[in-house]
């Protein structure tokens, strides 16, 4: 899906395909140029089909995006990383979140939901979120260097450190005030099911990405 990831001969194709299959035209699609940060962009009607086409015409560098336009997706592209989707059905906002370990230490879910209350005057409590593919403790070995950072979402075996990434993100949203209960994850590693899913630390640089998207109907 990425057109800078792995093979990309048929990255657009694949795009036209898979969106339309929702419903989504591909030409429609926001896209950022994702850079581990913790830099949340606000997508208007005017940034329709940014990133769409090409990655040089991506929205800006940043990783994640929210609007209130129906019929606008947004889009993040995965490998490992995390896809958080968030919506509030009252106040119909959406959010799309690219979390890796950078941005998660950054607290970009947390800035998300901030971003949300600033612009849309929100109410956390009624946000809905769900948590996409990504590489799971069970298979995310870090370095020691982790434990300053990561320290209440580290377990250790082997004497080798596992990083929780989906539990750091949870927590984020908890904190920023998302109920418990409105919280889903699919719970699919992406290292375990490399088979099905990009993983990066499986494949290596030559990784492609998968996309995930939202979109108000």
């Amino acid at each position: 899906m990425s057109f800078v990831h792995g093979p990309t001969d048929g990255s657009l194709e694949s795009r036209k395909d898979f969106l339309q299959g929702l419903g989504i035209d591909y030409r429609s699609v926001v896209c950022l140029r994702q850079v581990h940060g913790d830099r949340v962009i606000r997508a208007e009607e005017g940034d329709r089909g940014k990133g769409a086409l090409s990655q040089e015409s991506a929205l800006g560098d940043a990783d994640a995006l929210i609007t209130n336009v129906r019929g606008l997706p947004l889009a993040v592209f995965t490998a490992d990383c995390l896809s958080i989707f968030l919506f509030d059905p009252q106040n119909l906002v959406i959010g799309i979140v690219h979390a890796g370990w950078r941005g998660t230490k950054a607290g970009i879910a947390a800035k998300v939901v901030e971003l949300m209350k600033n612009e849309f005057s929100i109410d956390p409590k009624g946000l809905l979120a769900g948590f996409g593919p990504s590489i799971r403790q069970c298979c995310y070995s870090v370095g020691e260097e982790f434990a300053g950072d990561f320290g209440g979402f580290l377990s250790k075996r082997g004497g080798v450190l596992y990083l929780d990434l989906v539990k750091a993100n949870q927590e984020q949203l908890f904190r920023a005030g998302i109920e418990p209960d409105k919280i889903g994850d699919c719970g699919i590693c992406t290292f375990c099911s490399a088979g099905k899913f990009f993983s990066h630390r499986q494949d290596k640089q030559g990784c492609g990405r998968s996309i995930s998207v939202i979109m108000l109907k």
